[in-house]
């Protein structure tokens, strides 16, 4: 079927993306399901840095790829395998799918997939190959999804059905930001009653985090960041306290638990600073590969401090994300408040603009 989507074609072009446009949006051609795949009709689709990155060159990908991987839409058809998904169902989509069988997948969430980080990294689909073609050729998919586009074939595992209730601007950023920065907290720092977590860098990720450990019992959230106009949303969102990063620094305010959410290496260091002792540093952005930090080892065994990656929240999305729709049904998570705008798929590099300049927290594609 003949299909509509925003195509990065060069990895690093210069800014302003409004002018250089490096994300063509442009016909393709896409193929039906496979056995265990999912024809779906996107609704919705939030621009992230995970996208950002690929465009600016931090995260290398293979071009011509089809961006795009926190979205939402419809079931339209589904492979001859897919047994437990009809058309006319909302569906989530998650960006790295998980196989069940690898040993990744054995760890409930703490380690991504090692199949479906592989498809990833070629660009495919969790079962090989392309869906994607254009003048004959292939185009990639991005981390399993390439949500900017009308329509997209997906692997089975990259979905998370939801009910009619839940928008489809909600349930997109549910896929990402909220799968992320909620994670962080419920499944990788695992903050106490009684016990603080604070959050450094306040973008879509970090946001979702604070939100999300705001709706614990008990917990105190400290968010951080150099915009004042951040911190006050942070504030909207239930932070009981928010500063600057020098302000971190000049009080020595400390948390039990502290989260990198920001993806640069000042930010690890200033979560890492405020950790406290027998306290876990989480980190969850994705910095340049050339990033560097400087630690002191003997803290981490003085102090006996725990340093944590966490890669989408640590989340088994068809365990999470019900559990954060209920959240939000019941009033907890108000995942409207993250979306700071919403932009037709002709505007997309306009979006990269205001994405690199942190000038939005999420901003949402609508078709």
């Amino acid at each position: 079927m003949q299909i509509t989507g925003a195509v990065l074609e060069q990895i690093g072009a210069a800014r302003p993306y409004a002018q250089s446009r490096p994300l063509k949006v442009v016909g393709l051609q896409l193929d039906p399901p496979g056995e265990h795949e999912v024809l779906v009709r996107m609704e919705a689709a939030g621009l992230c840095h995970s996208d950002l990155s690929v465009v600016d060159g931090n995260r290398r990908r293979p071009v011509p790829m089809l961006l795009g991987h926190e979205a939402a839409g419809r079931v339209e058809a589904v492979g001859s395998g897919v047994a437990d998904l009809v058309p006319g169902q909302r569906v989530v989509m998650t960006f790295l799918p998980r196989c069940g069988q690898c040993a990744g997948c054995a760890t409930d969430g703490l380690v991504p997939c090692s199949a479906g980080s592989a498809s990833n990294e070629r660009g495919e689909l969790l079962g090989g190959g392309r869906r994607l073609h254009r003048d004959g050729g292939p185009v990639h998919h991005h981390l399993g999804v390439s949500g900017f586009a009308d329509h997209a074939v997906v692997h089975r595992n990259s979905v998370v059905p939801v009910d009619d209730d839940v928008p489809a601007p909600v349930a997109a950023v549910l896929g990402c930001a909220v799968l992320t920065g909620g994670g962080v907290g419920l499944n990788a720092a695992r903050p106490a009653p009684g016990e603080s977590l604070m959050v450094v860098g306040l973008g879509g990720v970090g946001m979702a985090a604070v939100m999300v450990a705001a709706s614990l019992p008990e917990v105190r959230v400290i968010g951080v960041d150099m915009s004042e106009t951040k911190l006050e949303h942070a504030r909207n969102l239930g932070a009981h306290e928010v500063y600057t990063p020098q302000q971190v620094a000049d009080l020595g305010v400390t948390a039990s638990h502290a989260v990198e959410a920001a993806g640069n290496a000042r930010a690890f260091e200033t979560a890492f600073a405020a950790t406290a002792p027998g306290g876990r540093t989480v980190t969850a952005g994705l910095p340049s590969p050339e990033a560097r930090v400087s630690i002191s080892p003997l803290l981490i065994t003085a102090q006996a401090r725990t340093i944590i990656g966490s890669y989408l929240g640590s989340a088994v999305p068809a365990r999470d994300i019900p559990e954060y729709v209920r959240r939000w049904r019941e009033g907890r998570l108000p995942v409207e408040k993250l979306i700071s705008a919403q932009l037709r798929l002709e505007d997309v590099n306009l979006g990269m603009d205001r994405l690199a300049d942190a000038a939005e927290l999420r901003q949402v594609v609508l078709f």
